[in-house]
């Protein structure tokens, strides 16, 4: 088996809440200036067989849930229809389950929860 994919990098990047990088070294932000994406860079990249496929495992949930949440917002404008009534709290419990398992991807990979996280304030360590 091999190593994430830049397309998995990116994605677990993304739902630990952590910023792009793009192509080159260029910048006053990213790794280079905080321990913690530092720390996410090497995690990703020296993945263990049996971790890798857990890895995989979250980015496949996620990706569900995420997807999920954007469909919740399909039913918005219907209150009641025959016997159906639509969860008024059904975008928020969707968004509140895929944060929860954004954080357990963090716990996962031992490192804090970046600072695009939005249940959780910046946590870098500088």
């Amino acid at each position: 088996m091999t190593g994430l994919t830049d397309h998995e990098k990116v994605e677990t990047r993304r739902f630990c809440g952590y910023p792009v990088q793009g192509n080159t070294a260029a910048g006053f932000s990213g790794w280079r200036f905080y321990q913690s994406y530092g720390l996410l860079e090497f995690r990703i990249n020296n993945l263990a067989e049996a971790e890798l496929r857990t890895l995989r495992g979250f980015l496949k949930t996620l990706a569900s849930l995420e997807a999920a949440i954007p469909r919740a917002t399909e039913s918005l404008d219907t209150a009641r229809a025959a016997v159906w009534v639509r969860n008024p709290e059904e975008l928020r419990d969707r968004d509140h389950l895929f944060n929860g398992w954004c954080d357990r991807l963090c716990s996962f990979l031992g490192i804090p929860p970046g600072p695009g996280m939005k249940s959780h304030a910046p946590a870098l360590i500088v």
